[in-house]
């Protein structure tokens, strides 16, 4: 075995093989446990460890500086001169890079950089594990079947680079998913969480909820397609307000070609989206959604630029008091469009000062309402407008005078979640959330339901 293999040794000796003007290594220390059933039965389990390290080159030429970038998986230290010079080879017949900067310097070395990976391993479904087992007998005894999966990740992340930096950051990820399904399988419903330890997760309470819904797709209510007072759960509201933070790039906006784009020039910036007392906002030190307070990019992009790899984070308003406040910028487009410096951060929370849980909400509903569950196949209509267009799944519900009265049929909506904002009555409690379309990308959220009095369920969805 190879004398250089703890991460921090391959992120040092791949720095010092480098003869670019330039050198950013990121290694990507990854651990993952998982738990999959069905039936009420668990049907597999494990554990899987890997590495990857990514590699990026600049050069410096009379015409500008060129950067390139390589990534590769399963890396020894044999492995790295060769990857080394892949990437100085790529950056040398590269044309001068449009988002080139100064590699960041001045950051603070993290004090556990030479220290070994965090791990993960089966012992984080210890007391979930048990639990679920318990949730399997009431199912069996109350006539469902609960099907889904529980999935840990660590990821521990070295970044260094040529100009000093010597970064660390550890992210624990968790998900559930759950469905119970009648016997006869006509009837379905789901459940989502997002964890960073399974310590926060309870079986029995997913469970009750599910039974509940499943209570109520006993009677079968046929609609129409049209536009609906509608109650959104954090879980839909995640799903569409992650969708728009991926939208708000001002270069984009600057340049006239999205919903964010001023007419005649110019970006809306300033502007009311919302009449409702809204902040959307991102931060790596959010309680419980905690993320990387450093850029970690490995390509560039209109959402990031790897020249900014290690540039500091910190809280960022993007909607404030329901005011559009920033648009994400990299430095380059910072200095190009003249806006705030606002990196993407990897988590996102709508705040709007509500109180109610989404079953107080549907308490609180006078006349008639449609509760969903989820969303699902969202995608981009308009960019112009972020006319987004997607299914719901899983159970839509009746509610009449504070009660659900039965399941209704699937639609598929045609909305903008801009425009949502604006016409959205209420915000409920926030609370963490995870997101049922982007939840593979995109899992730190915190949001309250929404009540939007006239969402356009544009088609009847059958076969959902």
């Amino acid at each position: 075995m190879s004398r250089v293999s703890k991460p921090y040794e391959i992120v040092e000796r791949a720095l010092e093989l480098s003869t670019a003007d330039g050198c950013v290594v990121i290694a990507d220390e990854e651990s993952s446990a998982n738990l999959r059933w069905a039936g009420n039965a668990l049907t597999t389990n494990g554990v899987t460890r890997g590495r990857t390290l990514t590699v990026v080159a600049t050069v410096d030429g009379a015409e500008g500086t060129a950067s390139a970038v390589v990534s590769r998986a399963a890396v020894t230290a044999e492995d790295l001169e060769p990857l080394v010079r892949a990437a100085e080879a790529a950056a040398r017949s590269a044309g001068p890079a449009e988002d080139a900067q100064p590699l960041v310097t001045g950051v603070p070395a993290s004090p556990d950089f030479t220290d070994a990976p965090a791990e993960t391993d089966s012992d984080v479904f210890a007391a979930f594990a048990p639990a679920l087992g318990d949730a399997f007998a009431r199912a069996r005894s109350g006539g469902r079947e609960l099907y889904g999966f529980a999935h840990h990740q660590m990821t521990s992340t070295y970044l260094g680079t040529s100009t000093g930096l010597r970064l660390r950051h550890d992210q624990p990820n968790g998900t559930l998913e759950l469905n119970a399904k009648s016997p006869d399988r006509t009837r379905s419903a789901w459940a989502g969480r997002s964890t960073r330890d399974f310590k926060d997760v309870d079986p029995a309470e997913l469970d009750a909820e599910l039974a509940r819904r499943l209570g109520w797709a006993e009677r079968r209510i046929e609609l129409p397609a049209g536009r609906y007072e509608t109650l959104l759960p954090p879980t839909a509201v995640a799903d569409l307000l992650i969708y728009q933070l991926w939208s708000s790039t001002a270069r984009d906006a600057a340049e006239g070609r999205t919903v964010f784009s001023k007419p005649g020039g110019g970006t809306r910036l300033g502007e009311t989206l919302s009449p409702l007392p809204l902040t959307l906002r991102s931060d790596p030190h959010a309680p419980g959604l905690e993320s990387a307070p450093f850029v970690i990019a490995h390509s560039s992009g209109d959402g990031g630029s790897v020249f900014d790899n290690g540039l500091p984070l910190a809280r960022t308003d993007w909607i404030a008091g329901g005011r559009l406040e920033q648009l994400t910028t990299t430095r380059h487009t910072a200095a190009l469009t003249g806006l705030p410096l606002a990196p993407a951060i990897d988590n996102l929370l709508l705040e709007g000062g509500g109180e109610r849980s989404l079953e107080e909400m549907v308490a609180a509903t006078t006349g008639r309402a449609l509760l969903l569950t989820c969303l699902w196949y969202i995608r981009e209509v308009d960019p112009a407008t972020l006319l987004l267009t997607g299914l719901t799944r899983d159970g839509v519900y009746l509610v009449e005078d504070g009660e659900v009265v039965g399941e209704v049929n699937n639609f598929r909506f045609n909305e903008s979640p801009v425009d949502l904002l604006s016409r959205a009555t209420e915000a409920g409690r926030t609370e963490k959330t995870l997101p049922r379309e982007w939840g593979d990308w995109f899992t730190r959220a915190a949001m309250p339901a929404l009540r939007i009095p006239d969402f356009n369920m544009s088609s009847v969805s059958r076969g959902v």
